[in-house]
């Protein structure tokens, strides 16, 4: 059965508390509805609690999603196919499904964007947008160098669907 759901009482809304505060992103199943459903289904699961922004770039994004806090892992779901849209632009709080080089390898990761990035725009999909808490966003702990590895990083202490 695909994660996509037809009924429209479903939420679009995923809180996310850190330690900074409460975050709020409303996902965009009307430009990615694997990925928002995906996203939908792993917050729900728990899947997310106590993950870490592994990668966070200062001027661009966070990343997090990987179970392992490594980088390379994900959800035992399949990849998604690839949903970019020129119809949207990733802006300051958008919220992007992270990837390797493959376009179809989307599963649980994502990132939250510092600033407008729209040099992402039809190559990564955008999948939701923050619309409360960036000041909470805006805190997480920033990575070294070019790759952006944390030491010690900030986690998500907890995750719902609202």
């Amino acid at each position: 059965m695909s994660e996509v759901q037809a009924d429209t009482q479903v939420s679009n809304t995923l809180k996310m508390t850190l330690k900074y505060g409460d975050v709020t992103i409303q996902l965009r199943p009307d430009l990615a509805p694997e990925s928002a459903a995906r996203l939908r289904t792993l917050t729900a699961e728990g899947f997310y609690n106590g993950c870490t922004f592994f990668r966070v770039i200062a001027g661009f994004m966070a990343q997090t999603g990987d179970p392992t806090n490594t980088g390379t892992g994900g959800s035992p779901l399949p990849n998604l196919p690839a949903e970019f849209t020129q119809d949207a632009s990733f802006l300051t709080g958008t919220v992007g499904m992270a990837r390797t080089s493959d376009p179809n390898s989307a599963n649980s990761q994502f990132f939250i964007c510092f600033a407008p990035s729209t040099w992402l725009d039809g190559q990564y999909t955008i999948v939701g947008q923050v619309t409360a808490g960036m000041d909470a966003v805006q805190q997480i702990k920033k990575g070294a160098g070019s790759s952006g590895s944390v030491q010690d990083p900030d986690a998500i202490i907890k995750m719902v669907v609202v």
